[in-house]
């Protein structure tokens, strides 16, 4: 029942001015598809950590994060909301880094108190609208259009243009293809059904949604003026495929429910496994 360890290392990627992107890749054990669980940290005067990855990940996550800032000059740990892939590393993260506060909402605490324990007294409660003054910028929390937890909040950072865009317009990869850092390295057409399946799958309700409404949400996200969308299960999207990437988040109302794998498939996934053991950890370095 424990959860498999990453088979390989895909080290941090720097996405704008002081911006890396932490990675893992969840597929890579023999999946037809791959698909990343990133995190974010801005480094600067007041360095911010953006999500704080999976408990499998941990060794290299934390490994990653402290190899672009200094645990003491972490001022902010921002949890974008309360799913497992991203609160994997919160605990040992928050003693390593004496000086950070810790942002979240009310609603996340009692959401996450079954598990964690939240340290009152080193938080923010902070929502959707609220900024952060981090010394060299200000970020603002701007929640994406679509979402799957009721705590969700994303991120902007006006200086560098870059939108965290929580778990929002993600896509999965080809294994066929491995893994790749930007969706204009995937083909348009995949990127198309990617962008759409996983969206769908992710939440649910989105064809419940007046077409008008949620057109709303997408362009307070486009007046934003951002220059590069970092998700948490993507590849970074940016130059010409940001406008891209809101049109088809524009047409998610209209789209049908995602089908979901059943027995059926299970039973074929189960008829095909092996008992070969998982492939060592091997270095991945950002391009």
């Amino acid at each position: 029942m424990q959860p498999l360890p990453p088979v390989n290392h895909h080290k941090p990627l720097e996405i704008a001015k002081d911006t890396h992107l932490i990675r893992s890749v969840f597929g890579e054990h023999g999946g037809p598809m791959l698909v990343y669980v990133n995190s974010l940290v801005i480094a600067g005067p007041e360095a911010v950590v953006v999500d704080t990855g999976v408990y499998s990940n941990r060794e290299y996550w934390m490994e990653d994060v402290f190899s672009i800032v200094d645990p003491e000059d972490i001022r902010w740990v921002f949890l974008s909301h309360d799913d497992h892939d991203h609160v994997g590393n919160l605990e040992p993260l928050m003693e390593a880094a004496p000086n950070a506060t810790l942002v979240t909402t009310w609603f996340m605490g009692e959401r996450l108190s079954g598990d964690l324990n939240l340290p009152l007294h080193r938080s923010r409660w902070l929502n959707d609208g609220d900024t952060i003054d981090a010394g060299d910028r200000t970020l603002a929390l701007v929640r994406p259009p679509l979402y799957d937890s009721p705590t969700t909040r994303g991120l902007f950072d006006p200086t560098t243009g870059v939108y965290w865009a929580v778990d929002s317009f993600a896509t999965v990869m080809p294994a066929a293809g491995g893994v790749v850092e930007n969706v204009a390295d995937l083909d348009p057409g995949f990127w198309e059904e990617g962008f759409s399946l996983v969206n769908r799958m992710n939440s649910p309700w989105h064809s419940l949604v007046d077409p008008v409404k949620f057109g709303a949400e997408v362009a307070r996200v486009e007046r934003l003026e951002v220059t590069t969308i970092a998700s948490g299960h993507s590849p970074v999207i940016s130059g010409s495929n940001v406008s891209e990437a809101l049109f088809k988040m524009r047409q998610m109302p209209f789209a049908e429910p995602a089908p979901l794998p059943g027995q059926a498939e299970l039973e074929a996934i189960v008829a095909q496994m092996t008992a070969a053991p998982p492939a060592e950890p091997v270095e991945v370095p950002a391009a």
